[in-house]
């Protein structure tokens, strides 16, 4: 149940993220990448984009779709809070 007024924290475009947003949240990814052993091909596949695409992502060049976020969000079991929002670190 969603309360009126609750905004959830997915970014819904890539224009909605700071430059400083991008690179944080890349560098999120990486390191949950790193932590699980995944190449960044094996990754890829894994979420169903290409491995150039996911490298600009952890570079914070591109900003993630919010399907995207959600998929990575799933796959290591984090919140896209913890994602997303500069102010929580990934355990």
């Amino acid at each position: 149940m969603f309360f009126v007024g609750f905004r959830p924290t997915v970014y819904h475009t890539v224009k909605e993220m700071s430059s400083a947003n991008m690179k944080k949240f890349g560098q999120k990814l990486r390191h949950l990448r790193d932590q699980r052993g995944f190449s960044l091909r094996e990754l890829a596949q894994l979420l169903g984009v290409h491995y150039t695409h996911l490298n600009k992502i952890e570079l914070g060049q591109k900003g993630p779709s919010t399907d995207l976020v959600l998929k990575i969000a799933h796959l290591f079991d984090v919140s896209t809070d913890q994602l997303m929002k500069d102010d929580v670190e990934l355990i």
